[in-house]
C-alpha cells in the first residue's frame, strides 16, 4: 500500500499570516517589536532558533516554554476563528483515500495545532494517523517525525511520499528514504528543485496516479 505523509503548515493550512500575527503580538508583549520583513527571513525555523535570533539576552527554559505555549495558543485562537485551509487540500485527500493510499500528517508543530487542523479541515478524517513535534525528540531536518508516521501507518519508508513546503522538511524526507514532493509558497521553485523529486505550485497539480508513479519510480 502506498502512503502519503503531509506536512501541516504551508501544505494543509495556509498558516503564514496566522503565525505572523501570533509572533507579532507575543513579541510586542515582551518589548521586542518585529517587522514582517524580519519575520519572513526567520519563517520556517524552529521556535527556539527564532527566539534566539530575536531576543538580545539568553532565555531560561521556563521563559522559552512560556513564550512557546502563549504563541501557539494565540495561533490556534486565530485559525479557529477562520480556518485557512490550503487550496486543493481536501480534494486531494479525498482522491488519495479513494485510490487506496494510507494517509498521515507529519508535522513539527505541537499536538494542539494538529488537533485543531483535524477539527476544521474538511476531509481530515482521511488521515489514519498523525505524528507531531510533541511525539518526537528531534525536529526536522531529522527524519524522526516522518519515520514515526510511517511506522504508525504500518508502511515501509520506500512506499511513502512526503508533501512538504520547507527545505528542512524535504531534507527530512530524503533522510527517511521517502520520495519528496515540494509545494511552493515558503520557498521558490528554484530553491526547492534541488531538494525534491517533484515541485508543484498547487496541490491541485497532484493526482493519485502521479504520486503513485513517483513512489514506484523510486522503489525500482
Amino acid at each position: 500500500m502506498p502512503a502519503a505523509i503531509f506536512d501541516m503548515d504551508g501544505v494543509l493550512v495556509d498558516s503564514y499570516r496566522p503565525h505572523w500575527e501570533s509572533w507579532r503580538i507575543t513579541c510586542a508583549a515582551r518589548g521586542l517589536p518585529i517587522t514582517e520583513a524580519v519575520y519572513a527571513g526567520l519563517f520556517g525555523r524552529s521556535f527556539r532558533s527564532f527566539v534566539e535570533a530575536l531576543c538580545p539576552r539568553p532565555l531560561t527554559e521556563a521563559e522559552i516554554q512560556a513564550w512557546y505555549d502563549e504563541k501557539e495558543e494565540l495561533y490556534r485562537d486565530i485559525i479557529e476563528r477562520d480556518f485557512p485551509a490550503m487550496d486543493g487540500a481536501s480534494d486531494l485527500l479525498a482522491a488519495l483515500r479513494q485510490a487506496g493510499f494510507a494517509l498521515a500528517i507529519g508535522s513539527s508543530g505541537p499536538r494542539g495545532n494538529v488537533d485543531c487542523l483535524l477539527r476544521h479541515l474538511p476531509g481530515a478524517d482521511a488521515f489514519a494517523t498523525t505524528a507531531s513535534g510533541d511525539d518526537c525528540r528531534n525536529a526536522k531536518p531529522d527524519p524522526e517525525v516522518f519515520l514515526l508516521a510511517a511506522r504508525r501507518l504500518g508502511v515501509p519508508p520506500r512506499a511513502c511520499v512526503v508533501i512538504e513546503d520547507s527545505l528542512h522538511g524535504l531534507e527530512a524526507a530524503r533522510r527517511a528514504g521517502m520520495a519528496a514532493i515540494a509545494l511552493t509558497g515558503t520557498c521558490t521553485v528554484a530553491e526547492l528543485t534541488p531538494h525534491a523529486d517533484l515541485v508543484v505550485t498547487s496541490l491541485r497539480d497532484l493526482t493519485p496516479p502521479r504520486i503513485a508513479a513517483l513512489i514506484a519510480s523510486r522503489k525500482d
